[in-house]
């Protein structure tokens, strides 16, 4: 028997978060427009910019807790590398669903709503209250996978 759409796109995300570089965090990120994948992001550097894996890992080195500065990062999030590539590619984000394995920060919280993104499925939590309260602000459904 096949698995619900939300758990198989999830299963998805998560496969796609095992390409991250991240020492911290891994996050996939899959966004999907009926039933149809249309784009996949996970959380590293920038094309040619060293990873976290080679380089380590500044937030660690000085000590910043998670959900806080995300300005001193490597990384760009999945989420983030999810919108950047459908834009590569010509690819509207409109109207679409996002699935990722953690929920996003107040950033890329808001870049979804502007990327017309109305759903948004997770299944790890984020020390962000004001994500939250942006998405219901601006109407996007968000929903906790367990």
């Amino acid at each position: 028997m096949r698995p619900s759409w939300n758990n198989y796109f999830m299963d998805i995300a998560t496969l796609v978060a095992s390409r991250s570089t991240c020492l911290r965090r891994q996050v996939g990120a899959v966004i999907v427009r009926e039933k149809r994948i249309i784009s996949t992001g996970y959380n590293g550097a920038p094309s040619g910019v060293a990873h976290c894996l080679d380089v380590g890992c500044l937030r660690e080195e000085l000590g910043i807790p998670s959900g806080e500065r995300h300005e001193l990062c490597r990384a760009v999030h999945a989420e983030q590398n999810a919108i950047i590539q459908a834009a590569l590619h010509g690819v509207s984000t409109k109207g679409s669903t996002l699935y990722c394995t953690t929920q996003p920060c107040v950033l890329c919280a808001k870049m979804l709503i502007n990327a017309g993104v109305e759903e948004i499925f997770f299944k790890g939590s984020y020390p962000d209250e004001l994500a939250i309260s942006l998405l219901n602000e601006a109407k996007v459904k968000i929903n906790l996978l367990k």
